[in-house]
């Protein structure tokens, strides 16, 4: 049985940005930094939102000391602005991205056309270095030299006039410019590592390059030292520059490849106008979204945004919901009505009261949901961890074993077949893609939900979702449309139904529960006097009992009536008929006596045999659990095909059904919206909160539906499903293209094909290994 730990009463939970973070091994290693710090409860550092989500005691350890602990480790940290909402947040992130983004290609072009310089300048320096030795040992400049060679000759007869002391050292400036500037950020966070006795991706590529830049300026500076070994004094100036600018462009492609897996979160934030027309005294006047106030009055004409969240007071219309709850039929509103900002306004005019602002609003909570959730990890990552924790130094033993192997036993050149050999180890080597792998499946699929109408708490949730194979749904509200209405109305004695349904609407009039609202509204609908309530009592999932009008009344189930002492025989037939039809009876009785009972009617939602059908179709075993009597909830099963019934359930009683269904070895996901149902949300392997659902029920889950359709949970199951199929073929591609990459680098095809692979290729493959594994990740959100 799966248990989700809950967090400790005195812990806090901080997003702090982390910046110079650019493969799986920065990663683990800010993880490993925060984890192993007294007070922190728990830690995770995402790559792709470049966050770190610490919960932990700010009594043991203050904010600011994590800061400092990220920083000492070689990262950049910042504390976040708590003033500052969720969607302020991201658009800052989002323009940092932006900037990075363009920053990386404009180096990436400048870099690749001083590559395609370097090259051009080292045909010359290779055709006279032939005549010294074997000539070049890079594979791949040798193929380009023997294509080339005769056509710049004619093409460029004046660079073959440049003595070749003359271009070594030129090329040596250009490279060492590149490397300066362009490269700048590699050798500074390998440095940084190094000072903190870690290694990460900036380390191989730093090694590599700086290595290759060594080896080229001492054969630039003392070309005679090769030439009298028999030796050609060859040169990588164009391949640590080619290399450096395959790597940027590799960067940039997976910046904005990162870029599209956010696009949900993107057009969330763009559905917020910045112009709010608010009533003021001297009439209507358009102010900006800040200066909205809670309480202004917001007018909204026909077509238009809503601005904020707020409650009707004028008018009525037909609002469209979609981008937020991916319900696609217009939602009618009138006063009293609440309305979320960010929606759009059908034909009618409408007058709101603006209620919730800024990092309150239902916008920006999801705008956070998400931004939590993409930056949470699956448990399928920690093998990609545990893995890039031992890489890198991994990597480097085989280059020093390559070099070695190379050296003692090339029939040739085998200084420079040995360097070759390693370099293109340590470059093609790329632990990027195994860090992305999972991350990147997580973030798309998160902001795949979102458009569905399904907010996803983290990537434990999806994983856990993907391996479930039991449903169990909560009657009320998730499989019946939640707005139970009074039907009928069964007096006893001197009792009449009008004055019966007044007194127990009055006691209701009291209570949350949905039942308890139908009978109060119908009462009041009929224009009866609802008296005020004293000693008003709540017996969770049986009844209320309270006095009214100086009478004790007692109002709730058969098992309510039995508890105290009172006989329900009376009305047995009646109830039996009303319990047939899927209605639920409330029995009523006033000092002491049985007065009479109302039926309530919760039609079942349109959607729920559908969604039930589907369900059973994609596996999964459908329970329908609830607090009321047997047959009413058979009624209801048979109306949606739900076979398996646990029918008079109080809180406690769901949970323990959750239990046993998990003691058996089923994977629960269980779907409820009210407060009596958040036990058993908490307690399942995933909760799943209707858009219904009250706050406590949506803060239990580990899912949210924004609309109130069973189809949402088939929705999140088959998006989990696909998420994890993802997320499996990325880290099979990321370590595949290590294992097949890193052994044909080393030269293991040479001996059968003469294949040796260019350190230049070698830079491409890494590359576009990681561009390739985000590519795949954001095929989920077709």
């Amino acid at each position: 049985m799966a248990v989700k730990p809950a967090p400790p009463a005195r812990s806090t939970r901080l997003n702090i940005p982390v910046t110079g973070m650019t493969c799986a091994a920065c990663q683990a290693r800010v993880q490993r930094v925060l984890e192993r710090t007294e007070g922190v409860d728990q830690a995770t550092v995402s790559l792709m939102t470049n966050t770190a989500t610490v919960r932990f005691d700010p009594g043991v350890v203050p904010a600011n000391h994590l800061v400092e602990l990220i920083r000492d480790s070689g990262y950049g940290a910042e504390l976040p602005l708590d003033e500052r909402g969720a969607v302020e947040e991201q658009e800052a992130q989002e323009a940092a991205r932006v900037e990075e983004m363009q920053v990386l290609r404009r180096k990436a072009l400048i870099a690749l056309a001083a590559g395609a310089v370097a090259m051009l300048a080292s045909m010359p320096l290779m055709a006279a270095n032939a005549h010294h030795g074997a000539g070049t040992s890079d594979p791949f400049m040798r193929w380009t030299m023997e294509r080339l060679d005769p056509g710049l000759r004619v093409v460029f007869p004046w660079l073959y006039a440049i003595p070749a002391a003359t271009l070594s050292w030129g090329l040596l400036v250009l490279t060492a410019i590149v490397m300066m500037w362009a490269g700048r950020h590699f050798y500074v966070r390998a440095w940084k590592a190094l000072r903190h006795g870690s290694s990460d991706m900036n380390t191989l590529i730093a090694i590599g390059t700086g290595s290759a830049f060594l080896f080229s300026m001492v054969a630039t500076a003392a070309p005679g030292l090769f030439i009298e070994r028999g030796m050609a004094p060859d040169v990588y100036y164009e391949a640590v520059i080619i290399i450096i600018a395959f790597i940027l462009g590799g960067n940039a492609l997976e910046a904005r490849a990162k870029a599209g897996t956010s696009k949900a979160i993107r057009a969330l934030i763009g559905l917020r106008p910045s112009i709010a027309r608010v009533r003021r005294a001297d009439g209507d006047r358009d102010v900006a979204l800040d200066d909205v106030m809670e309480g202004d009055l917001v007018v909204v004409r026909p077509g238009e945004r809503l601005p904020v969240d707020g409650v009707v007071e004028q008018g009525a219309s037909a609002i469209d919901e979609s981008m937020l709850t991916g319900e696609p039929m217009p939602v009618s509103r009138t006063a009293g009505d609440r309305v979320i900002g960010g929606t759009i306004n059908g034909t009618g005019s409408l007058a709101y009261r603006a209620t919730t602002l800024g990092s309150a609003s239902v916008l920006s909570r999801i705008v956070r949901l998400m931004r939590d959730a993409q930056g949470s990890r699956a448990p399928i990552q920690r093998l990609a961890d545990r893995v890039s924790a031992v890489f890198v130094p991994t990597i480097i033993v085989i280059s020093a074993i390559t070099f070695i192997t190379w050296y003692f036993l090339a029939d040739t050149a085998p200084v420079l077949r040995a360097f070759t050999a390693a370099v293109s180890v340590l470059i093609i080597a790329c632990p990027c893609a195994m860090g992305l792998a999972v991350p990147t499946a997580v973030m798309v699929a998160t902001g795949q939900g979102a458009k569905m109408g399904v907010l996803i708490k983290g990537g434990e949730s999806l994983e856990r979702a993907a391996r479930a194979d039991t449903v169990v749904i909560d009657k009320t509200g998730t499989v019946t449309e939640g707005r139970p209405a009074v039907v009928a109305v069964e007096a006893l004695g001197t009792w009449s139904p009008d004055e019966l349904l007044r007194v127990v609407g009055s006691l209701e009039q009291v209570s949350e529960h949905p039942l308890a609202a139908a009978i109060a509204g119908s009462a009041a609908s009929r224009g009866l006097r609802l008296s005020p309530v004293e000693g008003f009592s709540s017996d969770t999932g049986r009844g209320v009992t309270g006095t009214v009008d100086g009478r004790a009344v007692v109002v709730g189930s058969a098992t309510m009536m039995a508890q105290w002492g009172i006989g329900v025989d009376a009305l047995a037939g009646w109830a039996a008929e009303r319990a047939r039809q899927a209605q639920t009876v409330v029995y009523a009785d006033v000092d002491g006596e049985l007065a009479g009972a109302v039926a309530i009617a919760d039609p079942v939602r349109p959607t729920s045999a559908a969604a039930v059908r589907r369900l059973k179709a994609m596996g999964l075993d459908v329970v329908l659990l609830t607090g009321d009597i047997a047959a009413t909830a058979q009624a209801v099963a048979g109306e949606v095909g739900i076979d398996r019934v646990v029918a008079g359930v109080l809180p406690q009683g769901k949970v323990d059904t959750v239990r046993e269904l998990q003691g058996a070895g089923r994977v629960v996901i269980m779907a409820g919206d009210g407060i009596n149902d958040a036990p058993a949300l908490a307690g399942a392997d995933v909760g799943v909160a209707m858009g219904s659902g009250t706050d406590v029920a949506i803060e239990a889950g580990d899912m949210a539906l924004l609309r109130n359709d069973l189809g949402g949970v088939a929705d999140a199951i088959a998006l989990s499903r696909r998420t994890m199929r993802t997320m499996r073929q990325n880290l099979f591609w990321a370590f595949v293209y290590n294992v097949i990459g890193v052994p044909i680098a080393a030269g293991v095809l040479y001996p059968s094909m003469g294949i040796l692979l260019s350190p230049i290729l070698a830079s491409a493959a890494m590359a576009l290994s990681s561009v390739s594994v985000v590519t795949n990740s954001l095929r989920l959100g077709r």
